[in-house]
């Protein structure tokens, strides 16, 4: 019996290791171009300023390649062995975002969409292009339209069968395929990964404030940020899976099967007090691999400063006191909230801004990190 093509790349694509793959039409009009200018334009991307330089080729798929008539959507399931909301207990560990807890997604996905798209592109003599969410190109939307899942009301996808957790990836082609039925809203009523997200950073449902969002804040932005967040922020050092994890749709998901993301033990939630004592080499080697390694020491510091001030533990001070002195003006400033919120204001005031510190640690000083 015959097969179609696109029934000859989806068994591919699971045979190559992909959970789920569906197609969508990369030419029909579709408004998400525009809700993302609208996102832009009232400034909820913050400091990601390559958002607005790059709104032209984000706007459609065709504006990334002219040429693009489908779409082929492939998602990796990612699901955790446990509940992400667990870790957020422990205030002396930090918490990690799932997808971050072993190798960076990227490279093996990249590597396998190549495989997958140069399979397509020599059977079917087309042209080809593969994005793994680098690329300034709109993956749900197309995820959603190929089937794949619907965008929540967190502005993330939810798929039937694997909840929040899914990797995207996608392959452009010249070829011309028919798409697949878009995937319907099932979220009804529930408001979870509203109610639960711990900046109230989403204004109304499908709605998202970036410039308050925790997985924004301690991964994308890059200096201190406003204590109200900080005292949010809890133990969540990078990302924060909370209205993912509350989705009830993962009751359906199932713990990851891809071999190559493995969660590192010393990743699920490692000491505050051991990462506080990072050096830049300690912080590259442990990191290894990791998306985390992205975003640098200082800033990485500057989060597990900041879930140590918000620990209740006066005696990871001791891990604080270091980074006091530190070179990166950024853990110093973090250092000096911790400790504000570690010490009795006499011994905090005993500390004393001095003459030697960094401006932005006076700064900090004058701006109400100290007690009151």
């Amino acid at each position: 019996m015959t097969i179609s093509i696109s029934e000859a790349i989806r068994a591919k694509a699971l045979d190559l290791g992909f959970d789920v793959c569906g197609f969508a039409d990369a030419q029909a009009p579709w408004d998400a171009g525009h809700h993302l200018q609208a996102f832009i334009d009232d400034g909820r991307h913050g400091s990601m300023d390559w958002m607005a330089t790059t709104i032209d080729r984000r706007s459609h798929p065709q504006a990334m390649w002219p040429d693009a008539k489908s779409a082929v959507m492939l998602g990796v399931n990612y699901g955790p062995e446990t509940d992400p909301m667990l870790a957020l207990a422990d205030r002396a560990r930090g918490a990690i975002s799932v997808y971050a807890h072993g190798e960076d997604y990227h490279e093996p996905i990249k590597k396998r969409l190549k495989t997958l798209a140069g399979w397509i592109a020599q059977s079917e003599t087309c042209q080809v292009k593969v994005f793994v969410d680098t690329a300034p190109l709109m993956e749900k939307p197309l995820a959603q339209r190929a089937g794949l899942g619907w965008q929540g009301k967190h502005t993330n996808l939810v798929s039937r069968t694997y909840g929040s957790w899914l990797f995207l990836g996608v392959i452009l082609t010249d070829l011309d395929l028919p798409g697949d039925t878009a995937a319907q809203d099932h979220c009804g009523a529930c408001t979870r990964c509203i109610d639960v997200c711990p900046t109230n950073a989403f204004p109304a449902p499908y709605q998202l404030d970036a410039r308050r969002c925790l997985a924004y804040l301690n991964n994308e932005h890059a200096g201190p940020f406003s204590p109200e967040f900080r005292a949010a922020m809890g133990n969540r050092i990078y990302g924060c899976d909370d209205c993912l994890a509350v989705c009830p749709w993962n009751k359906f998901a199932s713990e990851a099967r891809e071999a190559r993301f493995p969660a590192r033990e010393e990743l699920r939630s490692p000491t505050l007090a051991t990462l506080a004592g990072l050096t830049d080499p300690a912080f590259r080697a442990l990191f290894s691999k990791s998306p985390v390694k992205r975003i640098g020491r200082d800033r990485f510091l500057r989060n597990v400063l900041y879930a140590i001030g918000n620990s209740g533990e006066p005696a990871l001070m001791q891990a604080v006191q270091p980074n006091l002195s530190d070179a990166s003006p950024l853990v110093r400033s973090a250092a000096v909230w911790a400790a504000s919120r570690l010490l009795s204001p006499q011994d905090f005031a005993a500390l004393g801004p001095g003459e030697e510190r960094d401006p932005l640690v006076l700064e900090e000083w004058v701006a109400g990190a100290a007690p009151t």
